[in-house]
């Protein structure tokens, strides 16, 4: 029996587990984790039955919203989250794709209304390959996840 790295188990708060390798870094910044006060515990590149590798991300006393929840089923549909309470797993649920998403990413499109109007964004959410599209309401352009996801 090989000799296994264990990870401080946290009292109350949220593991992302699942997340495909290399996706880690942009949950951490997508969802601003590295700014809070939280204590953050992340593995990279860790060996994964189902994936080959995959990432973890451990926030303690922190629960996500579920517009944080919809921006993460972005870059890691196949994530679980695991919501810790007294250090046990109380709930767990997958991620899925919305089939839209308000206020969370900027409108790549430069003359698109939501930049001089008071409204949130606002995309419709397809996937196609291996990519998410998402189409924006008002200009109706139609952007990868990736373009969309570089913007804040």
């Amino acid at each position: 029996m090989g000799n296994k790295l264990q990870v401080e188990a946290i009292c109350q708060g949220t593991v992302i587990d699942h997340i495909a390798a290399g996706q880690g870094v942009k949950i951490l910044d997508r969802l601003h984790l590295l700014d809070s006060k939280a204590r953050i515990t992340v593995g990279f590149n860790l060996p994964s039955k189902a994936l080959g590798f995959k990432d973890i991300i451990k926030v303690e006393g922190r629960m996500f919203t579920e517009q944080e929840a919809n921006e993460l089923a972005l870059f890691a549909p196949s994530a679980t989250i695991n919501v810790i309470d007294d250090y046990r797993v109380v709930d767990k649920f997958s991620m899925t794709i919305p089939e839209t998403l308000s206020g969370a990413f900027s409108c790549p499109n430069s003359n698109c209304i939501t930049h001089n109007e008071p409204v949130d964004s606002f995309f419709y959410l397809r996937h196609v390959s291996d990519d998410t599209q998402l189409k924006c309401r008002y200009c109706e352009k139609i952007f990868s996840k990736e373009i969309v996801a570089e913007l804040k």
